[in-house]
């Protein structure tokens, strides 16, 4: 009995060790999922008009598909909804959030939202003082002996909004200099030329306000007068009770007011948001703030008041230029400074994260994108692919400025700075209104992924009651991500997919091995036709991008295959060398490269020289041949070309960078010789590689990584398979076999030691078989109203059976029965041609999948025997059926403001378009698929 007891416990033991084993080996080797693995969307609420029924139901339907979060953006409303409309901030708006949150909590998800309504920061609250600034400045000419004997005022009737006189100054033809300012009557006079803000003096009431009367007796003079004047730009698309001034983002006394209402609104409501959010910079013209001369003189280091003829004069020179681009600096110094490490440091002591698009400010993008805890990017319009199927048809389009150069400012100031998440406002404008499909989504979407995005936000969904006839609410610059588009019903495999990537694509670091200087003192010491507010857009590239030697280097390296982030000035003084590498607070770089410049700092270039002293690799491309400014500038440009002149050879440019990288043992990923596009992390010293071929060519080879000695995993994000790859081995280099169609994308992990399962390598045992017989047709759900179930033996769009098919826009189900051509086969590939615009499909009554994407392939596995049945359920666009609804005269552009425009913001009008083709176009076929050996 008791050997009895030793032998059944003895069992027991194997038995958990079994099973165990078991369950390890059977878990997946995906990451677990998250709300941050998929994609979040920017909720627009229109009006605010908003009730919990349907903010409950809105949250299911983002669940259900596969949205882990909102952003929250109230914008302006929808005509006879006024008794609806809620005022932001108020109690009953306050109350709709924590129902909202109270929501997605329940749900796993979380919640964003804007500081604010519209965009950008302004509203209600913002008084003239704290308002969006600009410098005006009247000019008087006077002659010898002559005096002046009036009123300094703004002449230009144009400005609406009240100006304030700040300083006097008179320049000498003889280059004499003579500040006015104590000289005005009834002014608030400013101690030793300080500031405007400070106490008003009690005047006599005889005395004229701002009254000059001054004589020139040594030479003939000019008189400049400068204002602090207002934009008077107007919060865009603002909601219900955020209308007003837009904030004045260069004072952090304007920004500290700007809070004041939610420091009360979001009391006790700490923590409860996941991150707020800043827009784009769309502050027009703002080239000034009251404190701006004060400011200036403490950064820069001399006074601008005794530059002003200078830095007004239309010439383009060198001094000029020097001082404008002083300017320009200070602006972005006070952006920074005042607004944005403000903004984040107010936002975290609520438990807040930030959020900001830094692109279209006037500073510097990568130092201001850091500054928040997710710098997030965007694209606008369509880019242009080379996938053979993947359509982009002219009239549907705007061109696109999704330049990957431009993408990487984001995420290389959160790679340098150690932010893991790099969100995107996505698909903005992606095609025309009702005619966006999945299909093509996907590619835009791995751009972004390919250059550091890994957090994506849908531009956008509008929130919709069920009491809006269709299509519902509607934002004039979205896709529109909500269940009255047709696209909704297999959305969630273009979310799945976006899911799985980033849950690779969030784990561990950046692995980019390259540093590249971004020399901006290049772009601010142009004249840019003299304008002081210089912003870095991603609608102008061809102003400060295209064509630098800075962008020619970064498509050079990319095109190599080196990984690549760039770096400010700013980081270079927080950059050390640590074991030969380059550390920053994000993580280690092999290398910093500096493309050839102009103009650099004197603090930036010794800098370098003492990381390269360090054992740093510090590569110079070009040197500069001066440094930027205007104080001093000669000592210092004096002192530069000492360093230079003092460390030669440790600087001296190199003609070859690619060759002088590998001469360094830096080696690029020689994998984008295939035309494939990656991006890589590091997981704990193993590298995980994200492919796309966007290429119009399978690529069926071994692909070198450049590691040496492992075993890879591919991984599929479209449907989570996995497995062990073919692989050859040597110390530098891993090739992994691999075979990747036009359009499909994988993920390949390193590892030690190689898994059970291994990766299914097919190849076609024959040529493709086409499905033929009699197609049913079966229309299941959608609108205007459904059409009559008929049979075709041809294939072609469903536009052409009938009417009420030519309007209609849903689901409908083809159904095929077909014989098993060769019952030998034990797997076949469905390629279902081409399809308008995503399918489900079902074989035998099993699903097989959803084909959403080029190419529209499934494997399908194994046929049985004599006949088989083939069900796809189709559903196209919603472009048909709002055709048909404006021929009909049904109006449903009902929106205040903007109301509905087409994509190039002309008058929305949908009469003129003709049907889109939908349905199943085939030609359907089935290719037998034999294993690679």
């Amino acid at each position: 009995m008791k050997l009895s007891k030793i032998l059944i416990s003895f069992l027991c033991i194997l038995c958990f060790i079994f099973n165990s084993f078991s369950q390890k080996s059977d878990k997946s080797p995906w990451p677990d999922s998250s709300n941050i693995n998929q994609p979040w969307t920017r909720w627009w609420w229109m009006g605010s008009a908003v009730d919990k029924p349907n903010l409950k139901r809105s949250l299911i339907d983002f669940h259900k598909v596969g949205i882990g979060g909102v952003e929250i953006t109230p914008i302006y409303g929808v005509k006879g909804e006024e008794n609806n409309f809620i005022d932001y901030l108020s109690p009953k708006w306050m109350d709709m959030l924590d129902y909202t949150i109270h929501v997605a909590d329940s749900l796993h998800m979380q919640v964003d939202m804007v500081l604010g309504t519209g965009w950008p920061y302004g509203g209600s609250h913002v008084t003239l003082p704290h308002a969006a600034s600009k410098l005006i400045v009247e000019k008087y000419d006077l002659k010898k002996n002559e005096t002046i004997d009036r009123t300094i005022k703004v002449e230009n009737t144009k400005e609406k909004t009240p100006a304030e006189l700040l300083y006097v100054v008179a320049y000498g033809k003889d280059g004499s200099y003579v500040n006015l300012t104590d000289q005005l009557q009834g002014k608030n006079l400013l101690s030793n030329d300080k500031g405007i803000e400070g106490a008003h003096i009690a005047l006599p009431n005889t005395l004229e306000p701002n009254k000059l009367k001054w004589k020139a007796k040594k030479t003939d003079y000019t008189i400049y007068a400068v204002f602090s004047g207002k934009t008077g730009q107007q919060v865009k698309r603002a909601a219900p009770g955020g209308s007003g001034y837009t904030l004045d983002h260069y004072s952090k006394e304007a920004l500290e007011a700007y809070v004041v209402p939610f420091d009360k609104a979001f009391k006790g409501r700490e923590g409860k948001i996941r991150a707020i959010f800043n827009d784009s910079y769309e502050v027009y013209g703002t080239d000034f703030t009251p404190k701006f001369f004060d400011e200036f003189k403490t950064r820069r280091g001399y006074d601008l008041k005794q530059q002003l003829s200078v830095i007004l004069s239309d010439t383009d020179d060198e001094i000029s230029n020097r001082i404008r681009s002083d300017y320009r600096q200070t602006l972005s110094d006070l952006l920074l400074d005042k607004f944005d490490k403000s903004w984040t440091t107010w936002a975290n002591s609520k438990g807040f994260k930030t959020k900001l698009q830094a692109h279209g400010s006037p500073g510097n993008l990568i130092d201001l994108y850091a500054s928040a805890d997710i710098p997030e990017c965007e694209t606008f319009g369509s880019m242009p692919f080379d996938i053979p199927g993947f359509r982009r048809e002219k009239e549907d389009i705007r061109e696109g400025d999704a330049d990957p150069v431009m993408l990487k400012f984001s995420s290389s100031a959160a790679h340098i700075s150690g932010k893991n998440l790099v969100s995107s406002e996505t698909f903005t404008w992606l095609r025309e209104h009702f005619k966006t499909a999945l299909s093509q989504c996907k590619p835009e979407a791995e751009d972004l992924m390919l250059n550091g995005v890994n957090h994506i936000f849908l531009h956008g969904s509008t929130y919709s009651p069920d009491r809006a006839v269709w299509p519902g609410w509607k934002f004039y610059a979205s896709v529109n991500f909500n269940a009255n588009n047709n696209i909704w019903e297999d959305a969630p495999s273009l979310f799945s997919y976006i899911a799985n990537c980033q849950s690779m694509l969030q784990q561990g670091k950046p692995d980019n091995e390259i540093l590249l200087y971004w020399p901006i003192f290049d772009t601010w010491d142009k004249y840019h036709k003299g304008t002081l507010f210089f912003q870095f857009k991603i609608h102008s590239l061809d102003e400060w991008l295209h064509g630098t030697a800075f962008y020619n280097t970064t498509k050079e390296l990319m095109k190599k295959g080196y990984g690549v982030d760039f770096i400010s000035d700013n980081f270079i003084t927080e950059a050390k060398v640590v074991n030969g590498n380059i550390s920053l607070p994000g993580g280690t770089f092999k290398s910093l490269v500096v493309p050839a410049c102009k103009k650099m700092p004197l603090a930036t270039l010794q800098k370098l020289i003492e990381l390269q002293k360090a054992g740093g690799k510090i590569i110079f491309e070009g040197l500069p041949e001066s440094v930027p400014g205007f104080n001093d500038y000669k000592k210092q440009e004096t002192k530069l070309q000492a360093v230079l002149a003092e460390n030669k050879e440790i600087v001296k440019p190199v003609s070859n960078i690619i060759e002088t990288l590998e001469n360094a043992q830096i080696y690029p990923e020689t994998l984008v010789s295939t035309g494939l596009k990656f991006i890589r992390r590091n997981v704990d010293g193993e590298k995980i590689y994200y492919l796309v071929n966007h290429t119009p060519k399978t690529i069926d080879d071994f692909i070198p990584l450049q590691i040496g000695n492992k075993e890879v995993i591919i991984f599929d994000p479209l449907n989570r398979e996995f497995g062990n790859a073919v692989v050859k081995k040597s110390d530098n280099t891993t090739l992994v076999k691999i075979k990747i169609e036009p359009g499909q994308s994988y993920f390949l992990k390193t590892e030690n030691t190689a898994s059970q399962k291994k990766w299914n390598y097919y190849e076609s045992a024959a040529d493709p078989i086409i499905l033929k017989g009699n197609w049913k047709i079966n229309f299941d759900k959608g609108g205007p109203k459904l059409p009559s179930a008929t049979t075709v033996s041809n294939l072609e769009s469903w536009t052409k059976l009938s009417p009420e098919a030519e309007a209609f826009s849903g689901s409908a189900t083809y159904t095929l029965e077909f014989d098993n051509p060769n019952t030998k086969t034990e797997s076949w590939s469905l390629n279902l041609g081409d399809v308008r615009e995503s399918a489900k499909v079902w074989l035998n009554d099993q699903f097989i999948g959803t084909a959403w994407s080029v190419p529209y392939k499934l494997n399908i596995g194994k046929l049985k025997k004599g006949k088989n049945t083939l069900k796809i359920q189709v559903t196209n666009l919603s472009a048909n059926r709002i055709i048909d609804k404006e021929l009909k005269g049904e109006e449903w552009k009902i929106f205040y403001e903007i109301n509905m425009v087409d994509k190039d913001y002309k008058k929305f009008d949908a009469t003129k378009w003709s049907p889109m083709p939908s349905g199943l176009l085939g030609p359907v076929t089935i290719t037998p698929l034999k294993q690679q050996n």
